[in-house]
């Protein structure tokens, strides 16, 4: 475990060889500098971290910050991860410039142009680069802040392409930014702890070349939401509810587990999920 206690976090220009833009390098060296006067940070397991090739990140996300967090993370473990981001994001003059300038993919959900959004992560894919994005596709509405169920986007992703997926887990952004909290909160004299740890890739080897119909999708979902709560529940050293939270009906569900029965079909159902994205 790396465990940064100091008023600087040390250089990653020496771990991570990659190349990116000049502005997400000097974006990422600005949150180098202030995170450390927001608290500690804790990297665990880093070394799981593939240094080269096409990767899928993939992340619980219960807070606003928490992409800062979890993106310095991956950039101190030796990546430069892409995000999918909201698209309102980057209709946002500022934060919209700052989003194309680092290199970050657009996703407009609910329409015919979501499926755009992971032909770029593809191409990003395709140039040996590292593309994050949290398969809840929003904050958790969990109400201990569990894991919620996921969309299928990361998982159409991980098949069409057969790179890694890496989970990771992350805690401690929720309590320095809570969801509903308006305005940047004014926490200067309390030091925060976040926590982010990454784990093992998700096997989903045995799911390749089926047709990816919702059977499919949903069972290569569900295993890796399994992966990202199990190092959740790792971080905060308790069991996590054997239910999730489902974003349709917003209440928990049971979780349905097993290998989808393999047959023979027309590949690709492209409603399955069309109007959720990634």
């Amino acid at each position: 475990m790396t465990r940064h206690t100091g008023l600087l976090l040390p250089s990653f220009a020496g771990r991570n060889k990659e190349p990116a833009e000049r502005t997400y390098r000097a974006l990422a060296h600005v949150v180098r500098v202030v995170m450390p006067w927001l608290g500690t940070t804790e990297w665990r397991d880093f070394s799981k971290l593939p240094q080269t090739g096409g990767i899928i990140c993939v992340g619980n996300h219960i807070s606003h910050f928490d992409p800062l967090v979890l993106g310095l993370g991956i950039i101190e473990g030796g990546r430069w991860p892409r995000f999918l981001g909201k698209v309102q994001i980057f209709r946002s003059p500022w934060i919209g410039w700052l989003a194309r300038a680092c290199g970050q993919i657009p996703v407009e959900r609910g329409s015919v142009r979501a499926a755009d959004s992971l032909l770029a992560a593809e191409a990003a894919l395709d140039h040996g680069k590292a593309v994050a994005l949290y398969p809840e596709g929003t904050l958790t509405g969990d109400p201990d802040e569990w894991p919620m169920s996921g969309r299928t986007g990361a998982a159409r992703l991980a098949l069409d392409t057969r790179v890694p997926v890496i989970p990771f887990g992350q805690w401690g952004a929720q309590a320095f930014m809570p969801d509903g909290k308006k305005g940047f909160p004014l926490v200067l004299g309390r030091r925060h702890r976040f926590q982010v740890i990454c784990g093992d890739p998700v096997d989903l080897t045995d799911l390749y070349g089926l047709p990816t119909n919702r059977e499919v999708l949903e069972a290569a979902t569900t295993r890796i939401m399994d992966a990202i709560t199990a190092l959740v529940a790792e971080l905060r050293e308790q069991e996590p509810p054997a239910d999730r939270w489902s974003f349709r009906t917003r209440r928990r569900e049971p979780v349905v587990r097993g290998a989808p029965s393999r047959v023979n079909g027309e590949r690709g159902d492209s409603s399955a999920d069309a109007d959720e994205g990634p």
